[in-house]
């Protein structure tokens, strides 16, 4: 780093622990990070870090710091659902309980304080980006822009009606619009979301890969979620939906391929060959009854495997840290392998192999010169995580989240002391009650 970046420091920040998640850098012992206009400029040992000036200078103490989560899929403005249909087969949830209620209840008003809701969750626990794929994603971007928290918007596309338009050209139209909107937002990215292979025809989803190359837009879709998915569709076309996928073009580089439960070898070949993303939704898969992602094989592969919650409909939490510590335990089982899927290859899941998956990796995703200071910080001095032989360890395989004290988004205080400082949490409760109220008829 050069002595210029450090002679303007807006906010220096010292800790027991620095975890950059970038490239062979080790986990850093007493040292500071220095951020200025919203940028990491400087990170050193705390030594060094006492002759510079600072604005604002925190120490932190027996606290580490790294950087902030990255929640790669999930429907924000079901959280106003969250708990309201449990203990249901993935169909009969969809078909008889969250469909109906979807069709009776979400509008703009449900997305914008449903949306709310999860940002100030997620905040909470420690997660500054997320991906979205919901109706009326132009009032989630707007929640999300208000908040000033890190989000990609994947604008849904079905063959059929919805609460948000008629078809697809009204979704392509209305998606394309909204990213028009905020293609010059340096927090908020507009991406494509073909919901599924079983509920988007081949015509719009070649309308996908032409827009996609023609605007290099990111791709996000629910892929191999159900063995019976991939029965379905062998019995109607003859191939995988990952197959049919690869002869439509749609795989590749920016396609973000969710859940991936039921996978076999060639799947996997074919989407490390077109080097698409996996986003690996653990809980939910498991509360639905989906199936296992084979997390390790595709690790192999060389596939960049992120992690997100899903929607807390079937979840019932957007707790990250909970989720890479399910996706490290599980990944250990299917694998057969307890050296599978290890503490610090979780902790990429949900940092900067969510960055590369939402190709923010240039900003975002590790704590680097010059990368957007998107910071959190976890107290590790409260009782279940002693005593610390391996800070890593205890962040991945103790209960961590509620010892999230402080969060940056690009040099944004946005968490402090546990407290949120864009959201108001009393207001976000009394709407979350107001639709519990409203849904349940009372």
């Amino acid at each position: 780093m050069s002595r210029a970046a450090l002679d303007r420091i807006d906010t220096l920040i010292s800790a027991r622990w620095i975890l950059p998640m970038s490239e062979g850098c080790p986990l850093l012992e007493n040292h500071a990070l220095a951020i200025t206009d919203g940028c990491i400029s400087g990170i050193l040992p705390e030594a060094e870090a006492r002759g510079l000036f600072a604005h604002e200078h925190i120490a932190l103490g027996d606290q580490l710091l790294m950087p902030g989560l990255i929640n790669a899929h999930g429907h924000t403005a079901m959280s106003l659902f969250r708990g309201m249909a449990d203990d249901q087969p993935l169909q009969q949830w969809l078909n008889e309980h969250i469909w109906p209620a979807e069709g009776q209840w979400v509008g703009e008003e449900f997305v914008r304080d449903g949306t709310a809701l999860a940002i100030a969750e997620m905040l909470r626990g420690g997660t500054t980006t997320f991906s979205d794929m919901y109706f009326f994603p132009e009032a989630a971007a707007e929640v999300a822009r208000r908040a000033g928290i890190r989000a990609q918007l994947c604008f849904p596309i079905f063959d059929f009606p919805s609460a948000w338009g008629s078809g697809p050209d009204e979704y392509f139209r209305k998606g394309l619009a909204l990213r028009d909107d905020y293609k010059h937002s340096d927090l908020i990215n507009i991406a494509f979301g073909p919901h599924a292979p079983y509920t988007v025809g081949d015509e719009a989803m070649s309308k996908v890969v032409m827009f996609a190359e023609e605007l290099d837009c990111a791709i996000q879709i629910h892929l191999h979620e159900t063995q019976h998915e991939v029965d379905d569709a062998l019995k109607q076309t003859g191939l995988r939906p990952i197959e049919r996928l690869a002869k439509l073009g749609l795989l590749g580089p920016r396609s973000q391929c969710v859940h991936l439960a039921c996978l076999n070898d060639d799947d996997i070949a074919l989407l490390a060959e077109h080097r698409s993303h996996a986003i690996h939704c653990p809980e939910s898969n498991l509360k639905l009854a989906s199936g296992f992602s084979p997390v390790e094989k595709m690790r192999n592969a060389g596939i960049n495997v992120a992690l997100g919650t899903d929607g807390a409909a079937s979840n019932n939490d957007l707790d990250m840290f909970g989720e890479l510590r399910t996706a490290a335990l599980l990944g250990k089982a299917v694998a057969a392998d307890a050296a599978a899927v290890p503490d610090h290859y979780a902790l990429q899941m949900a940092t900067i192999n969510g960055a590369r998956a939402l190709g923010i990796d240039h900003i975002t995703g590790s704590l680097e010169l010059g990368k957007h200071a998107d910071v959190i910080v976890i107290d590790l001095t409260d009782l279940p995580q002693q005593p610390i032989y391996t800070p890593v360890s205890q962040l991945v395989y103790t209960n961590i989240s509620h010892c999230v004290r402080h969060s940056w988004i690009k040099g944004r205080r946005m968490l402090d002391n546990g407290e949120l400082t864009t959201l108001d949490s009393r207001e976000v409760i009394e709407k979350a009650q107001y639709w519990r109220q409203k849904i349940s008829g009372e």
